[in-house]
């Protein structure tokens, strides 16, 4: 019995020493710990408020969204590697498409250690059936909705829209869609997979360690780049009557084996569709991974002059812009751009398309162009540290400092894999101050908590910029962009 008795008190006892330990920790907490709390709760509450000032429209917006999808097996890059005996690599090495293991290694290297986004072509059809059985083996791997098209009409579901959607799925695929979305196209009986191998920041890989969380895609599809619900897709869009029309997921052509002329004669088919459509309807295009000059060259002729908003990431917005400059492609770009960078790159995109739609307007259109095309009105770059929207003054493009707050809660929503945003899951990486230009003399602004979407005019646009809650305990990367730049366009539509 005594020893019975004495157990109890020194159980009392430490019940209290442990919530002694507690309190003691809370008084001696860092100052400095309570008010970047104290912070990152301002911006949130600011943000989300700002997000609340516009609500979507009672009559549900229509979004017609193309092309294609397909499964994704995501899993842990680093893990993965390991199982299937594709070892580090001392060669980090850039390649347009993959052929082989070691060629995947040296790709993989060469984008893991500064954290960069990357997609590429699996030429080798037997290698990436084996990929994917392998991954399908592996321990807390995950099955998702993918592509382009897809997610961003799911986000837009979610957001309040009613969505048409391009592109050939399986039935199982089709069944796990929102209610709200229409599909158009054929019925197949295999999805195209994409394999997702997701990084965290930090995570080491032999002598590499990754800057950021982001992740390297591969594939190998069969459906995709023949956009080959695009008939199906033109027929029912014309009774949907959409109010906005968004293009994706045309990086699936990046390096596919077509047969001579076929790419281009798909991507003609796409640019009578976009010329053939209302002009009172928006069309969106979104950017993607590219690496053959060829297709961004196609798609500056048939698409780009078509779209009156873009979005893109901070790897895209350099690509692009060398390419609209006559250089050539920029492979890998700062993973982690300034915002006064970033800014000065947007306002040449914007400059330089629209010199050439004015060009075509004034009849220096190149001889076999679909038409005189749109204007650039938007155009929205998400990068992990901060969104940024370009918007021409009297453009049908409303809302923008409400759609910018929007998007950084997004990144915010869908990285950490959970729509109510967890402060200790969550940091500021942007400067407490940004220049909005590298030229001499630019105005710097300061990150307001309490007004944490900066937005001013130049020219004939307003841009707005706004920090983002960067993710620390990520789910996933992939569907990043996709999902940030749909919920920017559903308040602006």
């Amino acid at each position: 019995m005594m020893e019975g008795g004495s157990r109890l008190p020194l159980m009392k006892y430490g019940s209290v020493l442990s919530l002694f330990v507690v309190l003691l920790a809370i008084w001696f907490r860092s100052p400095q710990n309570t008010v970047l709390d104290d912070r990152l709760d301002t911006v949130l509450s600011s943000l989300l408020r700002a997000e609340r000032k516009v609500g979507v429209n009672d009559a549900r917006p229509r979004v017609a969204v193309g092309f294609g999808g397909c499964v994704d097996l995501i899993v842990d890059g680093v893990s993965f590697l390991n199982k299937i005996g594709i070892s580090h690599t001392d060669q980090p090495l850039h390649y347009d498409y993959l052929k082989n293991a070691e060629q995947l290694a040296q790709s993989f290297a060469y984008f893991f250690a500064p954290g960069a986004a990357a997609e590429r072509f699996m030429i080798n059809e037997t290698l990436f059936s084996e990929l994917v059985d392998g991954a399908r083996d592996l321990p807390g791997n995950r099955w998702a909705v993918g592509g382009n098209a897809p997610v961003m009409a799911g986000r837009m579901a979610t957001e309040g829209c009613d969505v048409l959607l391009g592109g050939s799925f399986s039935t199982d695929f089709t069944e796990v869609l929102s209610q709200h979305i229409t599909v158009a196209g054929k019925v197949i009986e295999e999805p195209d997979i994409h394999l997702i191998l997701e990084y965290s920041s930090g995570a080491s890989w032999g002598t590499y360690t990754s800057r950021r969380a982001n992740r390297y895609i591969i594939h190998s599809d069969a459906h995709n780049p023949y956009l080959d619900s695009l008939e199906e897709f033109a027929e029912k869009l014309e009774n949907f009557k959409p109010d906005l029309l968004v293009v994706g997921g045309l990086q699936m052509m990046d390096n596919f084996p077509f047969n001579s002329g076929e790419r281009e004669a798909v991507l003609s088919r796409l640019a009578d569709l976009l010329t053939s459509s209302s002009p009172q309807i928006g069309i969106h295009f979104e950017m993607a991974s590219f690496v053959d000059e060829n297709i961004v060259d196609d798609l500056l002729h048939h698409v780009i002059p078509h779209a009156d908003s873009l979005g893109m990431n901070e790897q895209e917005l350099p690509n692009l812009l060398s390419l609209l400059k006559g250089s050539n492609i920029t492979v890998l770009s700062d993973p982690n751009p300034r915002v006064a960078t970033v800014l000065d790159q947007m306002r040449e995109v914007y400059r330089i398309l629209n010199q050439r739609y004015q060009a075509a307007s004034s009849g220096g259109a190149t001889s076999g162009s679909k038409s005189k095309g749109k204007p650039l009105t938007r155009l929205h770059v998400h990068t992990l540290a901060f969104q940024a929207m370009i918007v021409t003054h009297g453009s049908q493009w409303k809302n923008t400092m409400s759609a910018t707050a929007k998007a950084s809660l997004t990144a915010n929503r869908h990285v950490c894999g959970s729509n109510d945003i967890d402060l200790s899951k969550a940091r500021l990486i942007m400067d407490d101050s940004f220049s909005v230009s590298h030229r001499e003399g630019s105005q710097r602004i300061p990150l307001l908590e309490s007004r944490p979407v900066s937005c001013w005019d130049e020219d004939d646009y307003q841009i707005c910029v706004a920090p983002v809650l960067v993710c620390t305990d990520v789910y996933q990367t992939a569907g990043g962009g996709d999902n940030v730049s749909a919920a920017g366009l559903v308040l602006q539509i």
